[in-house]
């Protein structure tokens, strides 16, 4: 289509946008700025790295997503899908195989983009993609144990068994000072709204928590004593220096980043599209959200996806194009220059209750409970790919979970595949196939095949047609009008069935094959085995060829 690959931003522009969208889209993006400022710190902080690189990634990823994105409403930054992979790689090659990681998971986003891969990627069961959310939401849980109970540890494991062992050995060190702000956070960020809408409750929470703080002394971990200050500028443009076999060493993380990102960012899109009755371009959102992490890293931020949460207040609070993302981040750019130096002062238990709210929304236990109830296939998917995620990898969790989901496909398929065996020797005419009557001459044995044959369904094929008694059968005639696809395994199935028939003396007919089949018959060899004039567009000619 000519406007595929088209931003969804250029097009609103050319078909003009009102000046009342235009007042109400800046309203959106001002608040929803203020509310992605102690997520944007938050993520950053439980990812590993310094609190600046989470404002610097929702600021230039974000108005790049809204810039050049397929939806109107995304709102793009740092998200909680990502503090798994981001940690993990952090522990193992540092900041600066992040940065690379990142930047280099643009660029397959991008490639995802240009191939299309929009329209595939929805096709990702949901059972998986429940799997690893959940899983995620209790590793961003566990993750902020320490400094909701205000425990101070440090060189914590990243694995998760191992952590809550190291959590349950320092319980009596427990300060009741940060419990005591976590808690008022998570009741503050669920409940405030319900209050005052347009003031979110996080906001508020991080605004009493500081000023008690430090009206009162109270002796609890900020940003500033646990990172120092907080930068008030962006750095310049920079990648750190690599070679080859770092590039191979983060081939892997960079793929997860990238499909996570994708399918995070077009699960966001989706959810956009059913609040507003639009439709995104799934396409050249892969290709903004993987600009935008290319260049995210090069200012030495963290990878970035649409975030639901960010996304739904846009569009609850009027916002209807993607101005409204780009004013979100240039708010979050004046709050960096500006008020930098007031954000060291957050107490970090503050921004544990905030993420506790947030493992809890990303947890999604009413659909897992609902998947539990379902298809077996899909709940050993749903169970594998979570426990995958919480006790191994994340990345490992989605490579086993689409590898699940593909043989459940395949599993389902081939039970979709009939292969009806009906003998007519007992009745020489009997009303057959959408009550057809047909003249089937002694010896004759028809079967209907319905479904694609395929690889997944090739052995149950085999097996049927290898089990008819060939010393009472003369002629076998295949009628295919309902196979609307044979790949390689079936083509050579096929021609395995054919040459066991004829070596046994047995005539075997083709009938109402498909079009674009009997043209790949030649390029697959099969009418170097059978006659062409044994391949007939419909049953009845099929039996005109036999008498």
């Amino acid at each position: 289509m000519k406007t595929e690959f088209t931003p969804k931003l250029f097009s609103l522009i050319k078909a003009g946008i009102s000046r009342e969208t235009l007042l109400k889209d800046v309203m959106s993006g001002v608040i929803v700025g203020i509310v992605a400022l102690p997520l944007a710190i938050a993520f950053a902080i439980a990812s590993g790295v310094s609190p600046e690189k989470g404002l610097i990634t929702a600021i230039v990823a974000g108005i790049i997503i809204s810039v050049f994105g397929g939806s109107r409403v995304q709102i793009g930054g740092p998200t909680g899908a990502f503090i798994v992979i981001v940690y993990g790689i952090v522990q193992t090659h540092g900041v600066d195989g992040l940065i690379l990681a990142t930047f280099m998971a643009g660029f397959i986003m991008i490639g995802f983009g240009l191939a299309r891969f929009g329209s595939f990627l929805k096709y990702i069961p949901y059972s998986l993609i429940v799997g690893f959310t959940s899983g995620i939401a209790v590793i961003i849980f566990s993750s902020q144990v320490n400094d909701f109970l205000g425990l101070q540890l440090t060189d914590i494991p990243a694995d998760f068994l191992s952590k809550w062992v190291l959590y349950a050995q320092y319980l009596n060190q427990i300060n009741p000072f940060a419990i005591a702000i976590a808690v008022s956070t998570v009741i503050m960020t669920l409940y405030f709204q319900k209050l005052i809408k347009l003031i979110p409750g996080s906001i508020v929470a991080i605004i009493l928590a500081t000023l008690c703080v430090q009206l009162f002394n109270i002796p609890v971990t900020t940003i500033e004593s646990q990172f120092g200050e907080i930068p008030n500028a962006l750095s310049m443009p920079n990648l750190p220096s690599f070679d080859l076999a770092t590039m191979k060493s983060l081939i892997q993380p960079a793929f997860a980043i990238a499909l996570l990102g994708a399918i995070e960012s077009l699960l966001s899109a989706v959810v956009a599209d059913s609040m507003i009755g639009g439709k995104h371009r799934s396409n050249i959102e892969l290709v903004a959200q993987g600009a935008a992490n290319s260049a995210s890293a090069l200012f030495g931020g963290i990878p970035a996806t649409g975030a639901i949460a960010r996304t739904a207040t846009n569009v609850n609070n009027g916002g209807r194009t993607p101005i409204a993302g780009i004013v979100h981040g240039v708010v979050l750019l004046l709050i960096m220059l500006l008020f930098a130096p007031l954000a060291k002062l957050i107490p970090l238990s503050c921004l544990a209750g905030i993420l506790v709210v947030v493992a809890y929304h990303m947890s999604e236990w009413r659909q897992f409970k609902s998947i539990l109830k379902g298809d077996r296939m899909d709940i050993i998917i749903l169970l594998t790919t979570f426990f995958l995620t919480v006790i191994f990898d994340l990345v490992i969790a989605i490579q086993v979970g689409i590898i699940l989901s593909s043989f459940m496909f395949m599993h389902r398929m081939s039970r979709s595949v009939e292969v009806n065996n009906i003998n007519i020797e007992q009745e020489r005419v009997e009303r057959l196939f959408d009550e057809e009557t047909l003249d089937v001459p002694e010896g004759v044995v028809l079967y209907e095949i319905n479904g694609p044959l395929f690889f997944g369904a090739a052995r149950q094929f085999q097996h049927t047609m290898t089990s008819i008694p060939s010393s009472s059968v003369k002629t076998i005639i295949m009628r295919m009008r309902y196979v609307p696809l044979i790949d390689a395994t079936g083509y050579e199935t096929l021609k395995e069935i054919i040459s066991n028939f004829q070596s046994q003396g047995v005539q075997v007919i083709l009938s109402g094959v498909r079009d674009d089949l009997v043209n790949d018959f030649e390029r697959h060899k099969v009418f170097q085995i059978l006659d062409r004039q044994n391949v007939v567009p419909n049953i009845k000619q099929a039996l005109a060829l036999i008498h």
